[in-house]
């Protein structure tokens, strides 16, 4: 696929928009393609703030149409045909614009973590210096203990960047350049209490250039 396509697909996966074959094979590559990954993770994010402006939908009334295949009426006039036409223009014409606008930026840096007997597998993606770091395989962190991410810059300690609540987590991370190493530790209640890591490493990957 190109790159136009990828993002088409990443768009629709996150709005459920694809049927069962293409939706199967857009969480196929979640699991493989880390730049897939990382244009569904910018995805998200982008549209994680319509969340909150729906209400659930309820069931629709089939029965008009029922009665209209049992007892049909005459046909309509043709020029009612091309309002409804025009109408169905306008809205794909409308449809169009709302994806150009709600587009996300492509992402700066991508990284895939992850480690050898480890179920857990996260995605990062670094955009306009926000880091979203997306756990796609694996299971939440146990109630005794955190997720916490950390990020090595060449030969320098690690630094926290703070405990992923939940399934993912969107942090600031201004600076970055291709190579640091992101991992995540399991830590303690909060987080590591003196800034140095402590449970065992459960994933881990470096940026690079998206």
């Amino acid at each position: 696929m190109t790159e136009p396509d990828d993002d088409l697909m990443a768009a629709e996966y996150v709005m459920g928009l694809l049927d069962l074959e293409q939706r199967t094979l857009a969480q196929t590559r979640l699991r493989n393609d880390a730049r897939f990954a990382g244009r569904v993770a910018a995805w998200e994010q982008r549209l994680s703030g319509l969340n909150d402006s729906y209400d659930d939908a309820p069931a629709p009334n089939l029965l008009p149409q029922i009665e209209a295949r049992l007892f049909p009426t005459a046909a309509k006039p043709r020029w009612l045909d091309r309002i409804l036409t025009w109408g169905s223009a306008a809205t794909a014409a409308l449809a169009v614009v709302a994806y150009l606008a709600l587009t996300p930026p492509a992402p700066d840096f991508i990284a895939t973590l992850a480690a050898q007997n480890s179920a857990q597998t996260f995605t990062a993606v670094v955009t306009n210096n926000r880091l979203t770091v997306t756990r796609v395989a694996g299971t939440a962190a146990d109630p005794a203990t955190v997720h916490e991410l950390w990020i090595i810059a060449g030969d320098n300690p690690p630094v926290s960047l703070g405990v992923i609540a939940g399934d993912s987590a969107t942090l600031s991370l201004p600076g970055v350049a291709a190579g640091a190493v992101l991992a995540v530790s399991v830590e303690q209640p909060g987080g590591s209490p003196d800034g140095v890591p402590h449970g065992p490493i459960i994933a881990l990957g470096p940026l690079t250039a998206a």
